[in-house]
């Protein structure tokens, strides 16, 4: 059966030196740069979620590997977006609608540095740029621990306030922290998104619920050899979150 990869960043950036914690979601911008002409070379193309659909629907086949940024890191623009033109790729970067030109402060308690987030016109130069911005909440909340009315608020605001900032409707979700619950899977898919990614670890099948997607995490220490073992094997699945 047919299987395609979204693969999933964090910061394209040198790691802080110990002992900054969570070093494991920086990937150095030479070593993306590696990865992205490594997919090119192997008659890959990286695409947007918005680009992905047709081929996880069954509408299309090809050799086509999702890119997703979550959280919405300046780095993602200052680095990752020229590498992605460069090679005509697309790719989406999920981000928080009440953040907006702030940090990451739902990780700093756990020792994560401060990093500074997109602002508003920042992301409408990522999706002018012809990539995608997708929905990862209104604050980056762990949407188990709130409400049913408070994660829907989370879910569908987010939606219609990226909506008001880029001028096009947003119709991608990923689970902040990778936390979710069936329920909430059933909230993205009503307010109107047309798939939703978690951390669960895999390739996605095609049949696979389009609200509950498997993605492929590269890290700092994803090295080259083990890279190329994700995306050409069945080396992530099963592996869980």
């Amino acid at each position: 059966m047919q299987q395609y990869a979204i693969l999933t960043y964090h910061q394209i950036e040198m790691a802080p030196p110990p002992p900054a914690k969570f070093r494991s979601l920086y990937v150095e911008p030479a070593s993306f740069a590696r990865q992205m002409r490594w997919l090119k070379a192997l008659g890959y193309h990286g695409v947007s979620m918005r680009d992905m659909m047709p081929y996880l629907r069954g509408e299309k086949v090809g050799k086509v590997v999702g890119l997703t940024f979550d959280d919405g890191y300046c780095n993602n623009l200052q680095h990752a977006l020229p590498i992605l033109q460069d090679c005509g790729f697309t790719a989406t970067c999920y981000v928080m609608s009440q953040l907006l030109g702030k940090t990451n402060v739902w990780d700093i308690a756990n020792g994560v540095l401060r990093a500074d987030l997109m602002t508003a016109a920042q992301i409408r130069q990522w999706a002018q740029a012809g990539m995608e911005i997708g929905a990862h909440t209104k604050t980056h909340c762990k949407l188990p621990h709130m409400s049913d009315a408070d994660a829907v608020r989370e879910i569908s605001d987010c939606k219609a306030e990226l909506g008001d900032v880029l001028g096009v409707p947003v119709e991608h979700f990923c689970y902040p922290y990778g936390f979710y619950e069936a329920r909430h899977a059933a909230m993205v898919q009503e307010s109107g998104y047309q798939s939703a990614t978690t951390t669960r670890r895999g390739k996605v099948q095609l049949g696979t619920d389009l609200f509950q997607l498997h993605r492929i995490p590269v890290v700092r220490s994803t090295y080259m050899p083990q890279f190329l073992l994700k995306l050409l094997t069945g080396y992530e699945n099963g592996k869980g979150v």
